[in-house]
């Protein structure tokens, strides 16, 4: 079975689906035959990505939903059914990485980072259990999550959740590996886009770069070439794993 064959009418649910790797988790997907459902809280920005998928002759759509709301992504995850008997796959991609959101926990404060960590640890569980009951016994059924070197690295309460991330990797691929559901994570390094190279300043990435064993800068697309092999049939032996995809960043951590 070719990859584009493989794809070919399965519903793909993408949180934080609006920008970034969301929407170009999206549309790879899409360009590939898949339905892609583009879930972000601003709803607008959503609607706006899946219009563009669509100009370019993809499926999608968008829906408005904070991941935090169990209520609402029960709704979502029943819509996104909907289209295709079931969901094939789920991206757990939404997630607080501001600078806002980067600071010290004593400069943050317990409000910040309560949200921090209802959105980036909480929200995968409350997606990932919303969306299982319809993914029980689809024959290639896999979970992506998003997690971050900063978890390895420690010292944040950003690094902290994307640890929490890559623990319920692992908690999920057991607790669905039963039901043919495969559960991955991906732990991108210094990922260029263009929110990050906006506000990042210039000694950081100088510091990190010092730190790869490959001297380019990540892109985007090496996260999507990532989440495209752990969708995949090439993956079907692969569960419960962190895919780090950091150029060599993570390897002396």
């Amino acid at each position: 079975m070719s990859e584009d064959s493989f794809y070919q009418g399965r519903v793909a649910v993408i949180t934080g689906g609006g920008r970034g790797f969301g929407k170009a988790f999206g549309t790879a997907l899409a360009a590939r035959g898949a339905q892609a459902v583009l879930v972000d809280i601003d709803g607008a920005v959503a609607e706006a990505a899946a219009e563009e998928i669509r100009r370019g002759g993809g499926k999608a759509i968008g829906l408005a939903g904070d991941v935090t709301d169990e209520a609402r992504m029960a709704e979502v995850m029943t819509r996104a059914a909907a289209l295709g008997g079931g969901i094939d796959i789920l991206i757990n991609n939404a997630g607080l990485h501001s600078d806002e959101y980067g600071q010290p926990i004593f400069k943050m404060g317990l409000v910040k980072v309560r949200r921090l960590f209802d959105v980036n640890v909480m929200g995968v569980v409350t997606c990932t259990i919303a969306a299982a009951e319809h993914m029980r016994g689809r024959a290639g059924a896999s979970v992506v999550n998003i997690a971050s070197s900063a978890g390895h690295m420690g010292g944040s309460a950003y690094g902290d959740t994307k640890l929490a991330v890559s623990g319920l990797t692992i908690t999920f691929a057991r607790e669905l590996g039963p039901d043919g559901v495969r559960v991955n994570a991906i732990s991108p390094g210094l990922m260029l886009t263009e929110t990050i190279a906006a506000e990042l300043p210039p000694e950081t990435k100088a510091r990190v770069k010092a730190m790869q064993l490959i001297g380019d800068d990540g892109k985007e697309e090496h996260i999507v070439d990532a989440m495209l092999f752990l969708t995949s049939p090439q993956a079907s032996f692969v569960t419960g794993e962190v895919l780090r995809v950091t150029g060599g960043m993570a390897a002396g951590v």
